[in-house]
């Protein structure tokens, strides 16, 4: 399975792949909205969110598993996946683990996706 990190923060974005790596996973990292979207698609985007990220993916008709990872939490009385296009929120610092074990339950449920984001 390969995953995309999009991160601007060095230190939090060293610490996903580290966690990931140590875990098999095939990780590929961008520091921001533009290089991401050049990783799913080649094409040129102006820079923005994690949630322009996802819904230019969706547009696009790249189906992967969306996990955004944030320093503020998600209102958990909203729909997630229907509001912001990402089916799970993570509050840094994030639980690896609980991560990895949301990966995997994606693996097992969809087969395995090329990549994740």
């Amino acid at each position: 399975m390969q995953v995309l990190i999009v991160e601007d923060h060095q230190d939090s974005c060293e610490q996903l792949e580290r966690c990931l790596t140590r875990r098999d996973y095939d990780v590929a990292t961008a520091g921001d909205l533009q290089t991401g979207i050049d990783f799913l698609d080649k094409q040129r985007l102006p820079d923005g969110t994690g949630y322009a990220l996802i819904s230019e993916a969706r547009r696009r008709g790249i189906r992967a598993l969306g996990i955004a990872v944030s320093g503020y939490p998600y209102p958990s009385d909203v729909n997630e996946a229907g509001a912001t296009g990402f089916h799970y929120h993570l509050t840094k610092p994030v639980n690896c683990d609980h991560l990895c074990s949301l990966l995997k339950e994606s693996r097992a449920s969809e087969g395995d996706a090329s990549t994740k984001v």
